[in-house]
């Protein structure tokens, strides 16, 4: 499941997956805020997993496809997750991903948040 995140910077979307997370999600609810996002400037995306949530075979499918539907549109993704699988996979494949890209543990979505709009720039 995906539900969007409200209490979001302004000129940023969230969004929080948890259980099972299908293709009819993406197709329901992170395409239509991504589309969004893309109508209004680049994309700065919040992205919340938690680590006990896994993928169908549909929804990793809509994932790929939605990173590079348009590659310049992404700006900046912030992912926030304990689960180290994840982090190890953004080390090793983010340079393939659209935009900058960062990892933070679940405790830190404040940081991500403040990432995301430029406030705390490494």
């Amino acid at each position: 499941m995906i539900k969007v995140v409200e209490d979001m910077p302004l000129g940023t979307i969230g969004l929080e997956a948890s259980g099972k997370v299908t293709d009819d999600d993406y197709r329901d609810v992170l395409v239509p805020a991504v589309e969004a996002a893309l109508e209004h400037g680049k994309v700065r995306l919040l992205y919340v997993l938690d680590e006990k949530s896994s993928y169908s075979p549909g929804a990793m499918w809509a994932d790929s496809k939605l990173w590079f539907k348009d590659l310049k549109g992404w700006e900046r993704v912030a992912i926030v997750s304990d689960a180290d699988w994840l982090e190890h996979a953004v080390k090793a494949f983010g340079w393939m991903m659209p935009g900058e890209v960062r990892v933070f543990e679940s405790d830190d979505v404040r940081d991500a948040k403040a990432w995301l709009v430029g406030i705390d720039d490494d």
